[in-house]
């Protein structure tokens, strides 16, 4: 009997000691006590059923878990810096952009915008009574049929297959000491196109929507026709809008006069007569809608 006693309270001594150490050691240490325990456990002389216990979530998969979690936070924080950083550039270029311009430029592009507007409104309301005048005439057919034959001549006249005549301006420019760049009379015709002309012909060329520009050595290809100076540009439309377009400070016609010596002259005429005519393109895939 003493010797039974005195091992049992030898083990448990033995336990004292092991949990203190575990305690001591803290999750380490009960990593430890939990492997030694499974060996125990596992035994096959103990005569027992290995004893299946659920063991805590080691430490580096913690670990990991918080360093994922302070990545990703991380990654989404740059992300949306990197958003606003991005937006406010962009305000403050187009606040710049404006603030570079003088004021008659402002006041020249609050003109064309207002002037696109009022076609807008113009189309829409010039549609609005064509669809009118169909619904209230007693003769339907016979009001399309109208309806069709006003629209094909303005479609003509957009398009460049029907010749037009009406009021706006004459501009001719002489070539200095410098090549006047294709680009600079693009930006001419697109100058022009913003303070609403209606019809423009350049050289022999009818401008329309597909027009473009090359440079040679002596001059500029206008859709395949080579034309040299004086270029001649024929434009309907406003008068005084149009004038204003290319003589405003700082617009094309000071560029031209300034940097490329070259001579701008407009004349404003009651009646400019356009004869250049296009023929209609030929579309492969485009169909119209019947």
């Amino acid at each position: 009997m003493p010797s039974k006693r005195t091992n049992r309270n030898s083990n448990r001594e033995t336990n004292r000691v092991r949990d203190n150490a575990v305690n001591a050691l803290g999750p380490i240490g009960q990593l430890l006590h939990q492997e030694h325990t499974d060996e125990h456990n596992d035994d096959l002389n103990t005569g027992a059923f290995p004893q299946v216990k659920k063991k805590p979530a080691k430490i580096h998969d913690a670990r990991h878990n918080v360093y994922a979690r302070i990545a990703s936070t991380l990654t989404i924080i740059v992300l949306c810096a990197l958003l606003g950083f991005g937006y406010v550039t962009q305000s403050q270029n187009s606040k710049k952009s404006y603030e570079s311009l003088s004021e008659d430029e402002l006041v020249r592009l609050l003109d064309e915008t207002n002037r696109q507007v009022d076609s807008l409104e113009q189309q829409r309301t010039q549609l609005s009574e064509q669809l009118d005048s169909i619904r209230s005439s007693a003769n339907k057919q016979q009001e399309l049929e109208r309806v069709a034959q006003e629209n094909e001549r303005t479609s003509g006249i957009l398009s460049g297959r029907l010749a037009a005549h009406g009021k706006g301006i004459e501009i001719t420019i002489t070539q200095g000491g410098k090549h006047i760049p294709a680009s600079v009379l693009f930006t001419l015709i697109e100058e022009l196109r913003n303070a609403g002309a209606e019809v423009m012909q350049f050289g022999d060329v009818r401008v329309v929507a597909s027009t473009y520009f090359l440079d040679t050595g002596d001059g500029v290809i206008c859709d395949g026709v080579s034309m040299k100076a004086p270029y001649k540009i024929l434009v309907i439309g406003e008068p005084e809008s149009l004038t204003n377009a290319v003589q405003i400070a700082g617009g094309v016609g000071s560029q031209l006069r300034v940097r490329y010596d070259a001579g701008v002259r407009i004349r404003q005429n009651n009646n400019v007569q356009i004869d250049a005519t296009r023929q209609p393109s030929t579309y492969s895939y485009a169909k119209t809608v019947e």
